[in-house]
């Protein structure tokens, strides 16, 4: 047992130690879960302070997973909450197997390891964009039933709202940590003006588009947070364009779910076609959210009758989103000492310039950012 605990990094030598408290009682000969201690090894760390260990069953094949969550610094509360949610959906999630609240470790079920974007395998470069496949759009049209699957399953009450205070909350980010700490700039009284005009556009846009439709939100729903199990045939096939039938049928595991809310129903398909990590071309997005919008709508769900209606909602949603993260890297960066983030900083100035550039509402917060970003601006709006 101590062979394992110290292979494993720990800063607090009484966490080391209250893990193998931990470790031991949950592995005993008696106990439901036959674990093989010594095969512990770092699975991954998130933005957050969690990290996650993998260990492998005692006899036969299969493993686990362990949460490391510093009960101080993380509340584990939702996560169990919401992969109950997930359950009773219907959708492969984590399933919380033991857990020691006080000490914040957790052993959940383990879902592989191979993740959406392992399997997609974008350009290495920032600024590259990915070119579709078909078995890239088998993927996704998974996601896409996945999604309407966990949607469908929503009820008021039961998870925190996605109101105008967190909006507020998280479009302030930007400002504060993106650019004051990172770039640096005091904004003055016309920019401050200019800022406050479009986040007020931009909470009205997501809080009454679609009549205000709400839905549960994953909030990070996307590729890297997705766990496939391919099948030889996805990975063999290299056709450019997608096909039109249904899905490939392969089951999507869903991670990195607590911070799950009741809030509008374009959140989580803008966060899947404007990934973080990932850009793919106009027509992939546009195909992708099509299909969304069809099945969702044949499901019932209150994404209205006019999909162009709709992808302009989606549109101002991915606007708030990408603004949100820029400051959240920023943090990431300057706070947390994580700088990897902010490395992908282009991928979301190029969101927000591509959709201010597409409303002329939108078009001083574009000047803004251009002159923050140190850009000369170029204007051709759509809308």
């Amino acid at each position: 047992m101590t062979a394992s605990t110290n292979a494993i990094a720990w800063a607090d030598p009484a966490r080391a130690g209250a893990f193998s408290t931990w470790l031991a009682s949950i592995t005993h000969p008696d106990g439901p879960h036959k674990l093989n201690p010594q095969s512990l090894r770092l699975a991954s760390a998130d933005a957050s302070f969690r990290r996650y260990l993998r260990v492998d069953a005692a006899a036969g094949p299969g493993s686990y997973i362990i949460m490391d969550a510093p009960p101080d610094k993380e509340d584990c509360k939702p996560f169990v909450k919401v992969a109950g949610l997930m359950a009773n959906a219907g959708l492969e999630a984590p399933r919380v197997l033991a857990w020691d609240e006080p000490t914040g470790f957790m052993l959940l079920s383990d879902l592989g390891a191979q993740t959406m974007m392992e399997v997609i395998q974008p350009p290495p470069e920032v600024t590259a964009v990915a070119q579709p496949t078909a078995a890239h759009y088998e993927l996704y049209m998974d996601a896409v039933d996945a999604l309407v699957r966990w949607q469908l399953s929503s009820k008021p009450g039961v998870l925190p709202p996605y109101d105008e205070a967190l909006l507020s909350r998280e479009l302030a980010l930007f400002p504060e940590w993106y650019v004051a700490k990172h770039r640096g700039i005091t904004l003055d009284a016309a920019g401050q003006a200019t800022l406050d005009k479009a986040f007020a556009q931009i909470k009205a846009s997501n809080l009454q588009s679609l009549d205000g439709a709400r839905v549960y939100v994953h909030r990070d729903f996307m590729p890297r947070n997705l766990m496939v199990n391919v099948a030889p045939t996805l990975v063999a096939s290299h056709t450019a364009q997608p096909p039109g039938g249904a899905a490939s049928g392969t089951r999507l595991g869903i991670l990195d779910f607590q911070d799950a809310v009741y809030g509008p129903i374009t959140y989580d398909i803008a966060s899947l076609m404007r990934d973080a990590f990932l850009s793919w071309e106009e027509d992939f997005v546009l195909d992708v959210t099509v299909r969304y919008w069809q099945k969702a709508r044949k499901a019932g769900l209150p994404v209205g009758d006019d999909f162009g209606e709709f992808y302009r909602a989606v549109e101002w949603m991915g606007l708030q989103r990408h603004l949100k993260v820029l400051g959240i890297f920023a943090r990431l960066t300057l706070r947390d000492g994580k700088p990897k983030y902010l490395a992908d900083t282009p991928r979301f100035i190029k969101y927000v310039r591509n959709t201010a550039a597409r409303y002329r509402q939108l078009g001083p917060l574009m000047v803004l950012l251009d002159t923050i970003e140190g850009n000369e601006t170029r204007i051709g709006y759509t809308f």
